[in-house]
């Protein structure tokens, strides 16, 4: 059955990176996903975990019965500034043997880049590829992509374009349903197209910004390069759950243990506990109610 696991992002203000996984555990779920902190792998920078603090993290999660479902860094493997992305090479290489010590197979990420300059970054993307690649592959472990709002590839059939692009079987897509009205296609026609290829789902709501014709947000001055999205709890917004579920079901994903399904609500830290363990139930009843 699928690894249904917990962000921790919103406990990251109320508690240290070895209590993430206790405090996953106590909200119900047996599973975690390792994302940016500032004492492990932080945004856009080196990781600051010695092996010291990556054996001190897995022997938690040990402690704590929480499995580590995978790592998410955030760099910048294709900024179209060449220093930033030979930098981000450098700190892709410590992300990958900190996740193959804590015996973790799978990464999950963002294309980052800039949409603005979007050919530049796409040159730039497959650049990384080809030292990023072969480290992958020969570690075992499998990096699932997200085109997050504000990369330079944003749109969701694009997205797997450029995934097919790099040509390995230890790449696929990452779909974060509070990303949805960014990608344009529909859930169920993204889901169908990656197929086997989704091997990580963030589960959070958001609003549709372009209802009510566009006018849901307003940002002043009219015209400003935003893109607006919230990570909320499962109802709280606009997205077809049983849609997506659902499709999830189609393609086999819901069945298959290597399959990650990660609570990542961002907007309720006052409520960090609850929420989580609203998610995790949230979570578990579409699982039971789609799982074939």
């Amino acid at each position: 059955m699928v690894r249904i696991a917990l962000d921790p992002t919103p406990f990251h203000h109320s508690h240290s990176l070895l209590e993430f996984p206790r405090v996953a555990a106590e909200c119900g779920f047996e599973w975690l996903q390792l994302t940016p902190h500032a004492d492990m792998i932080p945004f856009f920078n080196h990781p600051k975990a010695d092996d010291d603090l990556v054996k001190a993290f897995a022997k938690a999660a040990k402690d704590a019965g929480v499995g580590i479902a995978s790592t998410l860094p955030v760099l910048r493997w294709s900024g179209p500034d060449e220093d930033a992305r030979e930098s981000a090479m450098r700190y892709w290489k410590r992300v990958i043997r900190i996740t193959a010590d804590l015996g973790v197979d799978r990464i999950g990420t963002e294309f980052s880049g800039r949409p603005e300059r979007a050919e530049e970054s796409e040159r730039a993307f497959y650049r990384s590829m080809e030292e990023i690649v072969p480290l992958v592959e020969k570690e075992g472990i499998k990096v699932f992509i997200d085109p997050h709002p504000d990369d330079f590839v944003e749109n969701g059939i694009a997205a797997l374009r450029v995934i097919r692009g790099i040509n390995s079987k230890n790449f696929g897509m990452a779909y974060v349903a509070s990303h949805t009205f960014h990608m344009q296609e529909a859930p169920l026609d993204i889901i169908r197209a990656a197929g086997d290829k989704i091997g990580i789902v963030h589960i959070s709501d958001t609003m549709d910004h372009t209802r009510s014709h566009g006018l849901r947000y307003i940002s002043n001055p009219p015209g400003n390069a935003v893109r607006i999205h919230q990570h909320l709890m499962v109802g709280d917004g606009d997205v077809n759950f049983d849609e997506l579920f659902g499709a999830l079901s189609e393609i086999g994903f819901l069945n298959n243990p290597e399959s990650v399904l990660c609570s990542s609500v961002f907007a309720e830290n006052e409520t960090n506990i609850q929420t989580a363990k609203s998610q995790r139930e949230a979570i578990g009843n579409y699982v039971a109610k789609y799982a074939k």
